[in-house]
């Protein structure tokens, strides 16, 4: 898993609050057994017209925001159901980072699996965010989690509170399979002193 330490990048604005898994990455699409391939169907439903087209008015299909790489958005981002494919879908279409008031639980989780960022801040800070974002072509920020802030070059500057254990293992980059192998010599000490018998190897 990619650590993540500091990263500036251009800000997408989403003003939509309860935005569902359901409605980050459709059920259709939920197939695939890889963790690649999802990004170009990241908010389908929403990208698109009833005729299939690319709707200019969504946020993500302007050119402006094109190469963006944080989301900014509403409360209770990532609700609904407790599939990993929508941050597999966030992270495919090259977004490190979301910025919202507030994240479903175990969207966050999932996201803590995968390297992606979850920043809550303050509604009025996000709106702040999300004004700039709106009003500036290429407005970036700089998320800072060594620090715990979030900054651009205009004089924005926010401060997030994160839990000790999910930043150590966001800044060293580690996931579950990661966290078990920096036990990887006692593990194999203690494989070394409890052999698997024959029988056993037979049913392996």
């Amino acid at each position: 898993m990619q650590p993540f330490r500091v990263h500036a990048g251009k800000v997408a604005p989403l003003r939509r609050a309860n935005i569902d898994t359901d409605q980050i990455i459709p059920k259709q699409f939920l197939k695939r057994i890889e963790k690649t391939g999802f990004g170009e169907y990241l908010f389908y439903d929403w990208r698109r017209t009833p005729e299939g087209k690319l709707d200019p008015s969504f946020p993500l299909n302007q050119p402006r925001y094109a190469g963006a790489s944080i989301l900014v958005t509403d409360k209770n981002f990532g609700c609904g159901s407790s599939r990993e494919h929508a941050v597999w879908a966030l992270d495919n279409a090259g977004f490190r980072a979301v910025i919202a008031p507030s994240f479903a639980d175990i969207f966050a989780n999932n996201c803590v699996q995968n390297g992606v960022l979850t920043v809550a801040l303050s509604e009025a800070e996000v709106a702040e965010l999300m004004r700039r974002a709106e009003e500036s072509p290429d407005y970036q920020v700089t998320i800072d989690l060594e620090r715990r802030r979030v900054t651009d070059d205009r004089g924005f500057l926010a401060s997030f509170v994160i839990d000790g254990f999910i930043r150590h293992r966001l800044l060293e980059g580690l996931d579950d399979i990661g966290l078990t192998l920096q036990h990887e010599v006692e593990i194999a000490a203690y494989e070394s002193r409890h052999p698997v018998s024959a029988a056993a190897k037979q049913l392996i």
